[in-house]
């Protein structure tokens, strides 16, 4: 346990180190286009710190050791890509609106505090997912082989990652083709509305149920084991309920340009597709379900404000009693209430 304790603390200094000299350079030069490639960077420094002082009095060294060789180079390639990916992001988009406010580009004051509360959120977050990756790498347990336990939650490990590559590389091809369609339906999309966001929680879960073979103390009693949960926990935290990113960045509110330009077919993509987990047959799983274990919950529906007149605020076809009332018949009529229909995120009026 004292030698897990050195690594994990060594750990943390080092992601301390880095976002903070991050923050200090980047808010010096009023500019985040570092940040997400430093989180990257993090990530590998880390997953290397680990390796060498994990070998330190363990019974076999890291290159005699298939469990931390593998759970190492699970981490790298997963954070290898992430730190590819945010570097070309960062360069095709010049910048992240996100910042915007916090460093005062659009003519307002820079805000130093805000600006810190986003690389220190950055810092947790690194450090948290990295948990379970440092925890095998610095167990003193001596399992050279693999169960067939293992072996399940590597290659579900894989598939999460792969999930996540495929999800952000056809959505980037989608974008350099023109947005055809005005919403993604490209590939894993058809099957998810956010399937970059499952393979990185569904990732994090996996590689905790990976390092309970590294455990001591029959796993379930070892609580150096239990804090590895914070990495899919936490990750399920962001992605989930913190703006500005996630799904509540992309859903809600931000809905409004596809109720704008295509209302009949977003709504029927979005009742046909799970939010998060790759699926066919969405549409018949019940809503109580959708709004519990499927993740699609009420908040991420699109509220727009209601004034008592459907003519500035309607803007999608809706159908009622098997007849559609189009934007010019709404154009012509007398004003209505309007309320969201949870089911199918169309518009009821009454």
């Amino acid at each position: 346990m004292a030698g897990q304790g050195f690594v994990y603390g060594i750990a943390a200094a080092i992601t301390c180190a880095i976002q903070l000299t991050g923050y200090a350079v980047a808010y010096s030069l009023k500019t985040e286009t570092f940040y997400d490639i430093l989180g990257g960077v993090n990530y590998l420094a880390l997953a290397l710190w680990s390796a060498v002082a994990g070998s330190i009095d363990a019974p076999l060294n890291w290159v005699d050791d298939p469990r931390k060789i593998l759970v190492t180079i699970l981490f790298i390639c997963s954070r290898g890509w992430l730190l590819i990916f945010l570097a070309w992001r960062a360069h095709e988009r010049k910048g992240d609106s996100r910042f915007d406010e916090v460093l005062g580009k659009g003519g307002g004051q820079p805000q130093p505090f805000g600006f810190f509360v986003f690389w220190m959120a950055q810092a947790f977050w690194v450090f948290l997912i990295s948990l379970p990756m440092l925890f095998v790498n610095s167990s003193q347990v001596n399992k050279p082989g693999f169960s067939a336990f293992d072996i399940a939650f590597a290659i579900l490990f894989c598939a999460g990652v792969l999930i996540e590559i495929l999800a952000d590389i056809q959505k980037a091809l989608w974008v350099k083709r023109g947005r055809k369609g005005d919403f993604c339906t490209d590939g894993v999309w058809a099957v998810s509305r956010h399937p970059n966001y499952f393979g990185e929680i569904f990732q994090w879960w996996c590689l905790f149920a990976f390092s309970y073979s590294s455990s001591s103390n029959n796993g379930y009693a070892d609580p150096l084991w239990w804090v590895g949960i914070l990495s899919p926990l936490f990750t399920m935290q962001i992605l989930l309920t913190m703006e500005p990113t996630g799904l509540c960045n992309a859903e809600g509110k931000n809905l409004k340009r596809y109720y704008d330009k295509c209302p009949e077919r977003y709504s029927k993509y979005r009742e046909n597709t799970s939010i998060l987990i790759p699926m066919i047959g969405y549409k018949y799983v019940p809503m109580f379900l959708k709004r519990t274990i499927f993740f699609d919950f009420e908040k991420y529906e699109y509220k727009p404000k209601s004034d008592g007149s459907v003519k500035n605020e309607l803007h999608a076809a809706t159908t009622i009693g098997g007849g559609v009332i189009t934007r010019d018949e709404v154009a012509n009529s007398k004003p209505m209430r309007v309320k969201l229909c949870r089911s199918c995120a169309g518009y009821l009026c009454n």
